[in-house]
């Protein structure tokens, strides 16, 4: 009897740990869904916005310039950032802000990517804190989910 039960626990236990490593596997190299908040990005993606982010792009490093990325932010790991690719290492990119008369060029860093929000105005980017190591990019953004939902 005892027996039966020990073993039964064990089964359970060990599907238990085989389905956790497939779902974590699934979500840091496949990619999941993403509720992406905040201004910084509108018009393309607004506030609430339900998306899908694969994550093989940032493991074969196919990013490319006019990518949508989820990022850890620079500024609060805890956090992540929604912006896009304006430069990759090498490019000379602007670092000044909209209303700068006088504008000023940098080249992003070996190593690094230049992000910006589509929203120049209300978004804190790359001109803020500076190019973001491109181990900070969580995914890039395929399709917004919520676009699918309004036509049903």
């Amino acid at each position: 009897m005892l027996r039966d039960v020990m073993g039964k626990t064990f089964r359970l236990l060990g599907y238990t740990i085989q389905y956790g490593c497939i779902a974590h596997c699934a979500f840091e190299y496949l990619g999941g869904i993403v509720v992406c908040s905040g201004p910084s990005m509108e018009p393309t993606i607004q506030n609430s916005d339900i998306v899908f982010s694969e994550n093989l792009s940032r493991h074969f490093y196919c990013i490319q310039k006019g990518d949508i990325v989820i990022a850890k932010s620079p500024n609060d790991p805890k956090s992540n950032i929604c912006k896009r690719v304006i430069g990759l290492e090498g490019d000379k990119v602007c670092i000044s802000s909209p209303s700068d008369f006088r504008k000023s060029h940098s080249y992003v860093p070996k190593g690094h990517v230049w992000l910006e929000g589509d929203n120049l105005r209300n978004s804190t980017d790359s001109r803020c804190y500076g190019p973001v190591p491109y181990g900070l990019i969580r995914g890039r953004i395929c399709f917004k989910i919520h676009s699918l939902l309004r036509g049903i």
